[in-house]
C-alpha cells in the first residue's frame, strides 16, 4: 500500500472509482448526496492533479482511494465559527475522500485522512478542515475518531452545485 500524490495515469483508476461509488449508493441507498455526472467527476480530480491536490491511496497497482487536500475554502466557510483563528494560509481543507465500497472496511479513508494531516503539518498549518452531509453517518463517525470537532450545521452547495440542507463542517486543530 502506498498514498502518494497522483498523476494523469491515476485518473482512469479515480473515475473508475467515482462510478463505483454511485453503482454501490443506487444498489444500497446513499450517504453521500454527490450526484452522477454532476458531482464528483473526472474533471473534478482532474483539475486538482493538474494544481497538485490529489493524493490516491494505491494498493497492487490499483487505486482504492482518493482525497484532494488544498486551501480552498468554499464560501459557506465563510459564514462559520471556525475553532481555530488561523489565517486561511494556515488552513487546508480536505475535499472529496473517496474510497471504492469494494475496499471499504481496511482502513483506507483513515490513511487518507491521516495522511492529509501530516501534509497540513509539514506546511506548518495550525487547522484542519472538511464537510460531509448530516446523513454520512460513516464519514462523521471516521472524522470523530480521527480527532475532529464538529463546529457548526448549515446548508452548502456540495461541489459547489448541489443544494443541501443540514450540512456539518469539522475542524481538526493540529
Amino acid at each position: 500500500m502506498i498514498i502518494r500524490q497522483a498523476v494523469i495515469a491515476d485518473l482512469d483508476g479515480i473515475e473508475q472509482g467515482y462510478q463505483e461509488h454511485f453503482a454501490h449508493e443506487k444498489k444500497y441507498g446513499a450517504y453521500t448526496v454527490f450526484q452522477e455526472d454532476v458531482y464528483p467527476t473526472r474533471e473534478v480530480a482532474k483539475t486538482a492533479l493538474q494544481n497538485g491536490t490529489l493524493y490516491v491511496y494505491e494498493e497492487n497497482g490499483d487505486v482504492l482511494g482518493s482525497i484532494i487536500l488544498n486551501r480552498q475554502q468554499p464560501d459557506e466557510y465563510k459564514k462559520i465559527e471556525w475553532l481555530s483563528k488561523a489565517s486561511d494560509e494556515k488552513v487546508r481543507v480536505i475535499h472529496l475522500l473517496m474510497v471504492r465500497p469494494s475496499a471499504a472496511g481496511k482502513g483506507i479513508g483513515s490513511s487518507l485522512v491521516n495522511y492529509a494531516v501530516d501534509i497540513a503539518k509539514q506546511c506548518s498549518c495550525t487547522a484542519v478542515r472538511l464537510d460531509t452531509g448530516k446523513q454520512n453517518i460513516p464519514a462523521i463517525s471516521l472524522y470523530k475518531k480521527l480527532g475532529f470537532q464538529l463546529v457548526a450545521a448549515l446548508s452548502m452547495k456540495v461541489g459547489g452545485a448541489i443544494p443541501h440542507n443540514e450540512h456539518l463542517f469539522f475542524e481538526k486543530m493540529i
